[in-house]
């Protein structure tokens, strides 16, 4: 009996899931609801499309954990950091992309890949499945799963939790104002790929305590607690201290300018697309009505004529009590036939995301092309983020990727850029040994198995 695997969600973890089993010879069915059923925070029919951002943060191997995530991934065979890498825009030492090339790429590749068949409809429960035998289904729906299906997971699962986060509006580049801003990256890493809006203090505090009296949307929705630290929408940061924004998302330090002069903040504009022509603010995630958003961010000297794209919005993540009812490898524990992937399990982050769906693949594919089973360990950041997933918790919440969740090193290593950097180099030592053999090598088409 030729073995199927069924992939509900058309997310990055889906889409890193369906192709990386399809490519090996295993017959995929990936289902997503776009274009028939969009969720309040998506607009384009593309698959992998990108909500709050459009960067996948640091690139940095040896030094940031996202990015140690990123080169793991690399070597997997990850089709969506392929997919990164190649429709990435200047960002400094970020990977940030083009979102609509970035996502144009991963439906391509979708749709030009053989064993693939993609469906546009919306699924409203978990699949049937027998426990012996049959096929297998990966559910990947994301953190803003449709109603009907997110009421059945969370019945099947018992139960679950949810965070609000926000994304930050995007401005034309032709409409910011470049008398009253500088181009330049922090500390002069990079290639001067961002945009500098510095306030001076009457600015700043003006801007701040416009922030603090605009009319927010569901202000009610925050007033739970539930919002993930991660994407704390600039308002909200705002109010924990007049002084917060500029000793963190707008904090001037390495970005001097006019003979080593230094603003009182900055605001910095990162591109959204190769050619410059739109930009977003960056960690300028709001809930701010659309009109306020205007007119509070319009008092930035810099962006006082600037044209809004589009405006920051505010949605609700939902992700499973994953230690409660997961095994290591994303499996549900009661039926190991069924496997859940992104940010529904409780990692947190696009390459996170798309990380958690690429593991659960390979566990799949690992079974059914019966080949040794790969087990990554705490040495490596996706064996840490198994780890995550799977450890039993009192307050289980959603984890990025970071240093602190990978086993130490046995030598006490004081610098921490070189204990980074150690850690960094053993795990990619571990993923290339894995690696030895080629198995995740996705110029290897693997024989179905009948």
């Amino acid at each position: 009996m030729e073995k199927e695997v069924l992939v509900i969600g058309g997310g990055l973890a889906g889409s890193e899931a369906a192709y990386y089993l399809a490519s090996r010879g295993i017959k995929t069915t990936l289902v997503e609801m776009k274009p028939k059923k969009f969720t309040p925070a998506h607009e384009s029919a593309c698959y992998g499309e990108l909500v709050c951002s459009n960067s996948l943060k640091s690139n940095d191997a040896y030094g940031n954990a996202c990015g140690l995530l990123k080169e793991e991934m690399r070597r997997l065979g990850s089709m969506i950091i392929e997919a990164a890498d190649a429709t990435k825009v200047p960002a400094g030492a970020a990977l940030a992309v083009d979102r609509e090339k970035f996502s144009a790429y991963i439906t391509e590749k979708l749709q030009n890949c053989p064993n693939l068949t993609l469906l546009s409809e919306e699924v409203k429960t978990l699949p049937e499945l027998e426990k012996e035998g049959g096929r297998y289904a990966i559910i990947a729906t994301g953190p803003l799963t449709a109603e009907d299906l997110s009421r059945d997971i969370l019945e099947k699962t018992g139960g679950g939790l949810h965070f609000y986060d926000a994304s930050a509006p995007i401005v034309s580049a032709d409409s910011v104002d470049m008398r009253y801003a500088f181009t330049g990256d922090r500390y002069g890493k990079g290639t001067g790929d961002y945009i500098n809006c510095p306030m001076n203090k009457e600015e700043y505090y003006a801007f701040v305590d416009a922030l603090l009296s605009a009319e927010r949307t569901h202000l009610h929705d925050f007033e739970k607690g539930e919002i993930f630290e991660g994407c704390m929408p600039v308002e909200v940061m705002a109010s924990r201290g007049r002084d917060t924004l500029r000793f963190g998302t707008l904090k001037p330090v390495g970005l001097e300018y006019e003979d080593g002069k230094r603003a009182y903040a900055v605001l910095q504009l990162r591109k959204e697309n190769n050619e410059g022509t739109t930009y977003n603010l960056v960690g300028f995630q709001t809930n701010l009505k659309f009109p306020e958003q205007k007119r509070v961010f319009s008092m930035i000297p810099a962006l006082q004529n600037a044209e809004f794209l589009r405006y920051g919005v505010m949605h609700r993540n939902t992700y499973i009590q994953s230690p409660d009812v997961l095994n290591r490898d994303f499996s549900f524990k009661n039926n190991r036939r069924m496997f859940f992937a992104g940010q529904i399990t409780g990692v947190e982050g696009y390459v996170e995301s798309a990380a958690s769906g690429l593991l659960a693949a390979i566990h799949i594919t690992d079974e059914i092309l019966k080949r040794p089973t790969h087990v990554f360990d705490e040495r490596t950041m996706c064996g840490a983020l198994e780890t995550h997933i799977s450890t039993p918790t009192k307050d289980f919440q959603p984890m990025n990727a970071n240093f602190g969740i990978l086993t130490p090193m046995s030598v006490r290593i004081r610098d921490k850029k070189e204990r980074y950097r150690a850690m960094a180099e053993r795990a990619l030592a571990v993923i290339d040994e894995m690696n030895g053999q080629g198995v995740f090598d996705q110029s290897q088409t693997a024989k179905k198995e009948k």
